[in-house]
């Protein structure tokens, strides 16, 4: 055999073994915990479990939540697509001014917990809201906080997710080719029905998937509807699943299993008709160019920026005064003034609070780890999805986004079926550790860290890749020396969105923490639900803090990532 082919040998050998790892990880990560949560709902121990279905089935209260569930997340969903479709088309295809500022003060609540979204809102509202008393506009004592409902937690889940459809849509206008919007205007259409007869039949595609990546999130949301849906007794089914399981236990898991599986089938649902939908007519675009120009606005310019800043003040700063002047207080329904400012709530969270200060820790570190592992993951997965394209592969990228597409409840059943008992051989448990959650956080966050790697490999030219590879260079150390130096900024972008991500994150870890495993979304939902809100409201202004400044801190490489990447930059 000869030099060229032992080398030809060696590299087929190395990428087909990183190939088959790459397709345990995801199979492990993906696969396995919801093959896990289907066997235990339909068939725990090999057989029908005809009783926990029957029972579940039967409950009036499984229905009264899935009605509750399905109310709430097509009503936030119209409301998301009514505020972020309307935004997108103002802020992308006009000529306001200050567009990155306006867009990244936009995006900036999806990137916010929404336990601390409702929390913020909680406190500006009602007749203990400090904010209102410092204004003499608070409601009379004894008013009931109108939050507390379910158009509350419809107002909150259209205002969390309308990024969402904002960004999917604002990427679809960013690459309208300009030619056809034009050519409506030379030929003397207004520019709304340029709007309404070229703009938007063309932006079906990203609608559609704006409209079901939000009702999927709305649904598996847990944060918004267990402060606002709990103490007004609106309950939604992932409020019934922690209820449940943190009433009775593990005794219940096949119960909340099926439960779990009727929430993936309402959310599948969702996904298989945005499908359906899509493949009934051809949206190809056959032309491409630079983007179009911006409408003028003229005369009404002003206005519409006024309009668009005045809602994103409205949105983002009063909520966030009306949590910071609550963690201000001494106690919640004090009035603040001089007297009785403090730091005291701050120093209780940050110091004197065990639970507090391990929560910064785990958070930190199960967050950093994922990110972490996760762009390890993903630089080589990426590198086979994008530059070895095959129909197994296209599989292996959707078999990475399962998790993410799913309620984040419906994983962390999942997970606990899946390490409910010690690991086989090893004979060790992961049940109330860390390290159900890190795995959790792996699985949930995986498709973060691969879209920005995905979108860096997409813009890479491959002749150093290939110019390694004839100079006899293999596959590992192609990826460390070339490869990763490439895709670097791309993959830092992901690991920071996974950070941000789980460093605030609730729906998954509300089910999964123990003592001594708590995380930041954990301490914030334990201390509002004990009636600690100046607590609560304090830890949540430092996470908000937090996200800012490394939402901010990105700027600093922004310039080096691909378009689109960090979807609050141009």
């Amino acid at each position: 055999m000869s030099l060229a082919d032992t080398a030809t040998l060696r590299t087929r050998v190395e990428e087909t073994g990183l190939l088959w790892g790459l397709v345990g990880l995801v199979a492990l990560l993906s696969l396995l915990p919801i093959g896990r949560l289907v066997v235990e709902g339909l068939a725990p121990g090999g057989q029908l479990s005809a009783t926990a279905l029957g029972k579940v089935l039967a409950s009036p209260t499984t229905w009264t939540a899935t009605w509750n569930s399905l109310v709430t997340a097509i009503s936030g969903t119209v409301l998301a697509v009514l505020v972020g479709g309307s935004v997108a088309l103002l802020a992308t295809l006009t000529d306001i001014r200050a567009r990155n500022a306006f867009t990244f003060c936009f995006v900036l609540p999806l990137m916010i917990a929404p336990q601390v979204t409702a929390l913020a809102w909680l406190q500006l509202f009602g007749p203990s809201s400090t904010l209102l008393k410092l204004i003499g506009l608070a409601p009379p004592l004894g008013s009931r906080n109108p939050l507390y409902s379910r158009e509350g937690i419809v107002l909150l889940l259209g205002l969390q997710y309308a990024p969402l459809v904002f960004l999917t849509l604002r990427a679809g206008l960013r690459a309208l080719p300009k030619e056809l919007i034009e050519a409506g205007l030379a030929a003397g259409a207004h520019p709304l029905m340029v709007l309404r007869t070229v703009v938007l039949p063309l932006m079906t595609p990203p609608l559609v998937a704006g409209i079901a990546l939000c009702f999927v999130s709305c649904l598996g949301n847990f944060g918004i509807p267990a402060f606002l849906g709990i103490p007004g007794n609106f309950i939604v089914l992932p409020t019934l699943i922690y209820q449940r399981l943190a009433g009775l236990g593990p005794g219940v898991l096949s119960e909340v299993a099926i439960l779990s599986l009727l929430i993936g089938v309402i959310a599948m649902a969702g996904i298989l008709l945005q499908d359906f939908m899509m493949r009934r007519r051809d949206f190809r675009i056959t032309t491409t160019s630079s983007a179009a120009r911006p409408f003028e606005l003229g005369g009404w310019r002003r206005p519409v920026e006024i309009l668009l800043w005045s809602f994103a003040i409205l949105v983002l700063a009063l909520p966030f005064l009306g949590l910071l002047t609550t963690s201000l207080i001494p106690a919640f329904g004090v009035p603040l003034n001089a007297a009785t400012a403090t730091l005291a709530n701050y120093a209780y969270v940050l110091i004197e609070h065990a639970a507090s200060r391990r929560a910064f820790v785990n958070s930190f570190l199960m967050s950093a780890g994922a990110a972490l592992l996760i762009v390890l993951i993903c630089v080589p997965l990426g590198y086979f999805i994008v530059w070895k394209r095959s129909r197994a592969l296209r599989l292996l990228n959707l078999a990475a986004e399962l998790p993410y597409a799913m309620p984040g409840v419906v994983l962390a059943i999942a997970a606990i079926l899946l390490f409910l008992k010690p690991l086989p051989v090893l004979n060790v448990s992961l049940y109330n550790t860390v390290w159900i959650i890190v795995f959790a956080y792996l699985a949930r966050f995986l498709v973060l860290g691969l879209r920005p790697v995905v979108s860096g490999y997409l813009q890479i030219d491959r002749t150093l890749e290939e110019a390694a590879q004839v100079a006899g260079a293999g596959l590992p150390r192609r990826l460390v020396t070339v490869i990763f130096p490439l895709v670097a900024p791309a993959a830092v972008a992901g690991a920071l969105l996974i950070f941000l991500t789980a460093f605030n994150e609730l729906t998954v870890s509300a089910l999964l923490w123990s003592s001594g495993a708590e995380t930041l979304g954990v301490v914030v939902f334990s201390f509002e639900q004990g009636g600690d809100s100046t607590y609560a409201s304090a830890l949540a202004t430092i996470t908000v803090l937090v996200t800012v400044g490394l939402m901010l801190s990105t700027t600093l490489f922004a310039q080096r990532l691909p378009q689109g990447v960090l979807p609050w930059r141009d």
